[in-house]
This record gives C-alpha cells, structure tokens and sequence, in this order.
C-alpha cells in the first residue's frame, strides 16, 4: 500500500486521525487560555493553525494529483511548524504549564514527522 492509499483509506489513517485529535487538544487549550488567562491573540493564533493541519490533511484525501496531494501535506507541515511556535510562545509567556506544553510539543512534533514522511515518501513514489 503506497502513502496516498493510507492517506485516502478511513480509519486506518495515522496522519488523518492523528492530526483531528490533536485539534481537538487545541480547541481545549484555547478554550481554558480564553476563560482562565483572559489571553484572546496568542490563542486565535494557535487555534487557527494547530486545527489547520488537519484541515489539510483531510483536503489531500480529495487532491487531484500526485503534485496536489504533496502540497497540501506540505502547507499541513508549515502549519504544524508555526503551530509549534504559537505553543513555545505561550509556554514562555507562562499562558500554559510546562506540563500543557510537554503535552502539546510532543503531538505536535509527532505530526511534523509523520506529515515529513509522507511528504518524502510521496515524492520519492513520484
């Protein structure tokens, strides 16, 4: 099975399920900085491109090439990538614990390397 059949295949996607669960953690994260720390920039920043990568990834489901496919995945790694940013931010501006950010940091590098797998993979298929 070559990349874009698991990236296309329901259920048995790692990349799909992997970066819908971690927005859902981001939707919790800016929920508890808007109601907790009152902080309204920093968590619309993050809450736009950490549910973005998944986004992404469920639009390269229906890309309508190869080329299609890989930017796609590609725009889902800058949004992981700035993603990764917004939550080291936050962490150093003391809006989330060490513990949130430990949390958080590690899904998302996780993501960025499964979506840079694929990505290479893909291209490497080309």
């Amino acid at each position: 099975m070559n990349n874009e059949q698991r990236i296309m295949n329901n259920g048995k996607n790692v990349l799909r399920d992997k970066s819908y669960a971690f927005a859902l953690k981001i939707v919790q994260m800016y929920k508890e900085i808007v109601e907790q720390k009152k902080e309204f920039v920093l968590s619309r920043q993050i809450l736009r491109s950490g549910t973005s990568i998944g986004a992404m990834v469920r639009e390269s489901e229906y890309a309508q090439s190869k080329a299609d496919f890989v930017n796609k995945l590609s725009i889902a790694l800058k949004e992981a990538n700035e993603t990764d940013y917004w939550l080291t931010l936050l962490h150093d501006s003391k809006y989330i614990t060490q513990g949130q950010y430990d949390e958080v940091s590690a899904l998302c590098i996780e993501l960025i390397k499964i979506t840079t797998a694929s990505i290479k993979t893909s291209k490497k298929n080309s």
